[in-house]
């Protein structure tokens, strides 16, 4: 299964603060040890929210919306996205994640919809349009 895990923002990631050397360190170290398991499959830090945009949607209305975003507890601070075999690797993982802020700090494991996950209403000809191989989904 594949999940994406959020590190949430803080009030310091949201002022841009970078991240210590020895946190630089400790986070590469880590990193080495999910790609050589196999599990890494990508990971970013993002800039904070004042760098950022939303778009919100409204029937065919587009409205784009500025940063910085409010709610600093719901915003996302970087991602990984790991390939493990179930949740509890998915959390194991993470438990030995270092603090990713100088302070109190989140991360978030999140499922990814994969083909299978969408049954009949994923055609042969959506599944090719969207990259999904049908057939190895249905093995998972």
């Amino acid at each position: 299964m594949r999940v994406m895990v959020l590190v949430k923002a803080t009030a310091d990631s949201e002022t841009g603060m970078m991240p210590s050397s020895e946190l630089l360190e400790a986070m590469g170290k880590y990193n080495a040890a999910l790609i050589e398991a196999g599990v890494m499959q990508a990971g970013e830090g993002l800039h904070p929210s004042a760098k950022g945009k939303r778009i919100a949607f409204d029937g065919p209305k587009r409205t784009v919306i500025d940063g910085p975003f409010a709610e600093t507890s719901e915003l996302v601070a970087g991602f990984w996205l790991w390939q493990v075999k179930d949740m509890a690797e998915a959390v194991d993982w993470a438990k030995r994640c270092p603090n990713p802020m100088p302070g109190p700090s989140e991360l978030e494991i999140r499922p990814v919809f994969e083909a299978a996950d969408f049954g009949e209403a994923l055609t042969p000809e959506i599944a090719e349009l969207h990259g999904y191989d049908r057939d190895q989904a249905a093995a998972r």
